[in-house]
């Protein structure tokens, strides 16, 4: 028996219950005593419960708060002495921290900004009646008082990393059945001379823990975005589609615009838009001329019923290698494929696109896009509602709503709509339509041989879902490693946009 192991079991007769070991064994680390406390527990010396809890200790810079005010409350009483300062003055006076203290100032209502881009005092403003909530905030904390704290209003103050948040482990032991301030060693294995000699019978031996599951491992986890991913995927199979290839994030300007006949001088093919490669800066094209020659035919004059864009279609143009802009650049492909041999098909993909946009709070340079085609012989539009109609259903999502659009590459087009009971209005969930003929045929399918296609984005039901308001939360460096281990797998069921 170790010398803390006694120890406990001389508290724990002296006090008949320890009711707090950090109160008792101030100085031994939370693991030690656990040790101990499994040792004695193996030999039903004593029981004991695990209570597990969160506190927060000020960082040095809240400290500082506590000790002489914080930084809006600072910057407005210079404020009061001089008069007035200049915007560009804050930075120098109070460094990192006076656009912080210049911010909360504005929130709270204490200083305006003049025409003269200066700040001052605003009317009926008395520094010396200024609730510094941010220094007593801090101050209840540091006194342990933080349970009556909003848990928003502590989450901001680790933010501004002012607090910083400690796991603190704490035990209540009983005494056990045969408990004692003596310690008989278990033996742990029988061997063969206690068994010849007999010995075995007076031996007390260590029982087998059978239900024991060691030390949790430490281990990743799925992001949010592959939950959801995963539960799509699985609707997808139900409905008897094929997963198509999509590792290829590189594509020509061919299968990336041209297939889908988007013209060479649409804007989606501008650099504003798109992102493409450097180096090398072109690919080959397919080998198929029966395919390429319909291509060019059909933008440049018109084939297979249509009457074309009317201009110079240039074969190097589709060479020029992008990051897809959508994953429909596979599709084509495999529609391509599908041209060899014709037959009913569904296919699916979910995967990232690339766009050269503004990053804000809901959008991003890349992102994922979940993308489904069917092809059968003499289907309609109809069909095509029937089918959105079925697929958001196995994800709870009822009473669509239909909107025409327009397309490049299908017609009739359609936008998918759904009611959303939080922000109180019909929103797009997703595009859709039915792939052109001249698209299809140039490729040679058949022409009673329709195709479906539609289309949503992987993002914007993962925010709904796990209620993330920027989409930089939810992929980027800003996202929190507890968010994604600690969310549960995603379920596409009626809480989703409803």
């Amino acid at each position: 028996m170790s010398d803390f192991q006694l120890e406990i079991l001389q508290k724990l007769n002296d006090l008949n219950e320890i009711k707090s070991t950090i109160k008792v064994f101030p100085t031994v680390s939370s693991q030690d005593v656990l040790s101990a406390l499994n040792s004695l527990k193996a030999h039903n010396k004593l029981t004991y419960s695990k209570i597990d809890s969160i506190h927060y200790d000020l960082s040095d810079e809240g400290k500082e708060i506590v000790t002489n005010g914080s930084h809006e409350v600072k910057l407005t009483q210079l404020i009061n002495e001089m008069g007035k300062l200049q915007i560009k003055d804050v930075m120098s006076k109070f460094g990192a921290n006076g656009k912080v203290g210049q911010a909360r100032a504005f929130k709270n209502g204490w200083i305006v900004k003049n025409k003269e881009n200066e700040l001052e005092l605003k009317e009926n403003i008395n520094v010396n009646e200024l609730k510094d909530e941010t220094k007593d905030l801090l101050t209840l904390i540091s006194q342990g008082s933080y349970d009556s704290i909003d848990n928003k209003v502590i989450a901001d103050l680790k933010k501004r990393k002012l607090i910083v948040q400690r796991k603190e482990t704490d035990f209540i032991i009983t005494k056990g059945a045969e408990f004692s301030l003596e310690l008989t060693k278990l033996e742990t294995d029988i061997t063969s001379d206690m068994i010849v000699t007999g010995a075995y019978k007076d031996l007390k031996f260590k029982p087998y823990n059978f239900n024991s599951q060691g030390i949790s491992t430490q281990s990743g986890a799925l992001h949010p975005l592959n939950k959801v991913r995963e539960e799509f995927r699985q609707i997808f199979f139900s409905m008897g589609f094929t997963e198509m290839p999509s590792n290829q994030y590189v594509e020509t300007g061919f299968w990336n615009f041209d297939a889908l006949y988007v013209p060479q001088q649409h804007p989606a093919r501008d650099l504003q838009d798109t992102f493409y490669i450097k180096d090398p800066l072109t690919a080959d094209l397919p080998e198929d001329k029966v395919y390429m020659e319909n291509v060019k035919a059909v933008h440049e004059n018109g084939k297979f019923d249509s009457i074309g864009y009317r201009y110079n279609w240039k074969e190097v143009e589709c060479q020029k290698l992008v990051l897809r802009t959508h994953t429909t650049a596979i599709s084509a492909a495999m529609l391509h494929e599908l041209a060899k041999d014709p037959k009913p098909t569904r296919l699916f993909s979910i995967d990232r696109v690339f766009r050269n946009e503004a990053v804000d709070a809901t959008h991003l340079a890349e992102f994922h896009q979940v993308e489904g085609v069917l092809a059968d012989y003499n289907i309609t539009l109809g069909d095509l509602i029937k089918f959105m109609e079925d697929f958001f259903a196995k994800m709870g999502v009822t009473g669509l709503r239909f909107k025409p659009t327009y397309n490049p590459y299908t017609e009739p087009s359609m936008e998918i709509y759904s009611w959303h009971e939080g922000l109180g209005k019909w929103v797009e969930i997703g595009n859709s339509g039915m792939f052109r003929p001249e698209m299809l045929e140039s490729m040679g399918l058949p022409k009673d041989l329709k195709v479906l296609g539609w289309g949503l984005s992987l993002e914007r039901p993962t925010m709904i879902k796990y209620k993330v308001q920027n989409i930089r939360e939810l992929l980027g460096h800003k996202v929190s490693l507890e968010f994604i281990e600690s969310n549960p797998a995603a379920r596409l069921d009626e809480d989703l946009y409803e």
